[in-house]
């Protein structure tokens, strides 16, 4: 679980803005860069940072870096679009609560992207960085997740064209936020699974796979509830870096936002419904197995005092006090039937009053 809540940290007394070493075996972060205004649209993969500055056109610049980038690029970065350190230093340090920070130069924001590695549930960090005319982001994660914007894009949207840098700022932030949908659908498939499983089947296997989903509920919670205080800080402080028309599109993801806390709510208290209900579950069959073992030994306490009684073999042909049956002809199978009577009229009775 500690993948989920890692966090690198600078040795204490480390001047604020240094940026991290970079680490054995990580290459640097491949860049992907768009230009576009009206509808020209120029992109370039797999670039140097250097055509950043190099493209020729008017309009938005999209710098996109995917994977982590190298402390290089990272001061290089900082350089050329006079970042603020401090942001520069965020970017290349994992393990971020989700924020958003107001800087001269610009608009600095940090999101956690969920997805699926296998069965467990990951997060990639996202930064953005928002200007005067472009924008940049870095993807820490593994695949490229803004593919679907660079092809709004391509079809000439009217809204990126002609509301600039603060829609495509927007349009990153929306689609990171909505990430957390396919997510909630896989979670409340598994808990519909789940309650199944603790009516049926509560078995331990059943109670860690619980655990399992409250973690992974949690850690959700713990990376959206941030997002939502973040978007009411751009919508109330950054009215500056996006305009009256983007402003709406921010309230539309602090929607989403709220929607997405609400689900979060709900499948926790039904995750905390299930862990009761699975305790109830285990207790109904023990309480059941007890009860069974209880009859059977009720029904056994009359017939081990028969066989006890005549197991103590008294027999003496003078004494009156001697026990007759033992030399009765029959002796042995009527014992045999009052015995099986006994037992039968006992198991009557029983069912009779509902007890098993």
């Amino acid at each position: 679980m500690g993948h989920l809540f890692r966090k690198s940290y600078h040795p204490p007394g480390t001047a604020p803005g240094t940026l991290p070493e970079q680490g054995a075996g990580k290459g640097a972060a491949q860049i992907h860069l768009v230009r576009y205004s009206g509808r020209k649209v120029v992109e370039h993969e797999d670039c140097d940072l250097a055509q950043c500055l190099d493209t020729e056109g008017d309009g938005t610049l999209w710098c996109h870096l995917q994977g982590q980038p190298s402390p290089e690029q990272l001061a290089r970065l900082g350089e050329m679009f006079s970042l603020h350190p401090l942001a520069v230093e965020d970017v290349g340090n994992h393990g971020q609560r989700p924020k958003a920070d107001i800087f001269d130069e610009g608009v600095f924001v940090i999101l956690n992207q969920p997805r699926w590695d296998e069965s467990n549930l990951a997060l990639d960090q996202v930064s953005v960085f928002l200007g005067q005319s472009f924008v940049i982001t870095v993807h820490a994660g593994p695949g490229d997740p803004f593919a679907p914007i660079r092809r709004r894009i391509r079809n000439t949207n009217r809204n990126f064209s002609g509301l600039g840098a603060p829609y495509l700022a927007y349009a990153v932030i929306d689609m990171v936020v909505d990430q957390a949908f396919p997510i909630l659908e896989e979670l409340g498939s598994q808990i519909t699974d789940l309650e199944d499983r603790v009516m049926e089947t509560p078995e331990r296997s059943t109670y860690e796979q619980i655990h399992l989903l409250r973690r992974d509920l949690l850690v959700l919670r713990r990376q959206f509830w941030p997002v939502r205080d973040m978007l009411g800080k751009l919508m109330r402080d950054g009215e500056d870096r996006f305009s009256e028309e983007v402003i709406p599109y921010l309230r539309d993801v602090h929607d989403h936002t709220i929607q997405i806390m609400d689900i979060l709510e709900s499948y926790r208290e039904m995750s905390a419904s299930m862990v009761d209900v699975f305790m109830s579950s285990v207790n109904h069959r023990l309480n059941e197995v007890m009860k069974v073992l209880t009859i059977i030994a009720t029904i056994f306490i009359p017939l081990t005092f028969l066989v006890g009684v005549y197991g103590m073999n008294f027999a003496h042909p003078e004494s009156p006090w001697s026990m007759p049956e033992l030399h009765s002809y029959y002796g042995y199978p009527v014992i045999w039937i009052v015995m099986l009577a006994i037992a039968g009229t006992m198991l009557y009775l029983f069912r009779r009053r509902d007890w098993f």
